[in-house]
């Protein structure tokens, strides 16, 4: 059975008011889930914040994740179901939901995504607005000498973009998700960042028309809490691999913008989302509930927000303290909640 809050308070209570200036933001995987297995603690947190509380009261809250590589619409039913409660789209953001935001600056720009399976992050990509979108099996199935390593199945084959390469000047290059085969991936990259987007090109020189190919990663988490016993490698790894490579070939990194946890631009999209949800409240009192203390509790606490770190993912209390110190530390999502809310009874 779903716990349930220890507070008894009158309806006319200030402090129901003041509850329902609340509102929390949750990470996912080392959260709510490992892998595809809802945590149990999970459940109960959403339940109460469902309104099974002795405020009687339902609580808005959003999810916020460096992960992706599927639509927003699959990714909120993969989650419905594992968790048992609706997640809606309107309360859910992916690492690459944030580039909602910029879109229009590259619609009719030729673009390359990154990341993900097949051509699922093209439809995705295109969803958001992008008129010109390929990927990396783009330009293997156009020329499979970039990188003869690979040798491209039928269902790749099936869904490659048919397209001339040495006549397509990329505009921009965004890693959505996390990329499947980094070899390939970091290869056309190098092509394109160095010929100023046409691969095949000679290499971009100052002087040139072209100007340079913008950069963009979704997501900088160096690990991230699977089902594995131990963090894997996330899209942060797939970053410095790719700088490392590129600094070998030229000297110098690639520079880029960041987005995803920690950044400033993924939490205030996150406060506008989250307020338009709680319908149109601009004054919330945000609890960010996350695992990681990199990404989760450094962005909630440089966006002004109360920090709750969860032992159940990427953070180990036996390692050492986390760098950035959160507001509070619970030993799971529901006993974080539980906590929060306690909170306003001291007010």
């Amino acid at each position: 059975m779903p716990s349930r809050c220890v507070f008894e308070l009158p309806a006319s209570s200030g402090l129901k008011r003041l509850a329902s200036s609340l509102a929390f933001v949750f990470d996912i995987d080392g959260v709510l889930v490992r892998g595809k297995r809802a945590l149990p603690a999970a459940k109960r947190a959403l339940a109460i914040l469902d309104g099974n509380n002795r405020f009687g009261i339902k609580i808005p809250y959003i999810l916020l994740t460096n992960g992706g590589g599927v639509s927003e619409v699959t990714r909120c039913n993969e989650l419905s179901e594992q968790l048992g409660v609706q997640i809606k789209p309107e309360q859910y953001i992916q690492a690459h939901t944030v580039v909602r935001s910029i879109v229009h600056k590259y619609a009719d720009t030729p673009v390359l995504v990154l990341g993900g399976r097949g051509d699922t992050l093209r439809q995705v990509a295109e969803g958001y607005g992008f008129r010109q979108v390929y990927n990396t099996l783009d330009v293997l199935a156009w020329n499979p000498s970039v990188w003869p390593f690979h040798d491209l199945t039928m269902e790749e084959r099936t869904s490659a973009k048919a397209a001339d390469f040495s006549k397509i000047p990329i505009g921009a290059i965004f890693v959505f998700h996390d990329p499947r085969n980094w070899a390939l991936d970091i290869q056309v990259m190098c092509d394109v960042l160095r010929s100023g987007g046409v691969i095949g090109a000679p290499p971009y020189v100052s002087e040139c028309s072209r100007r340079p190919v913008d950069l963009v990663f979704c997501n900088p988490d160096l690990v991230w809490k699977s089902e594995f016993d131990r963090p894997r490698l996330g899209q942060g790894a797939f970053k410095e691999a790719f700088q490392a490579v590129f600094k070998a070939l030229t000297g110098t990194t690639y520079s880029y913008v960041q987005l995803g946890k920690p950044t400033e631009q993924t939490y205030r999209f996150s406060e506008t989302v989250l307020g338009r949800y709680a319908g149109g409240n601009s004054s919330l009192q945000i609890y960010m509930v996350g695992d990681n203390p990199e990404s989760d509790i450094a962005g909630a606490n440089a966006a002004g927000w109360k920090s709750i770190l969860v032992n159940t993912g990427v953070y180990d209390p036996q390692q050492g303290p986390p760098k950035h110190k959160p507001t509070h530390e619970a030993e799971n999502v529901e006993k974080a909640v539980l906590w929060a809310l306690e909170q306003v009874l001291q007010l």
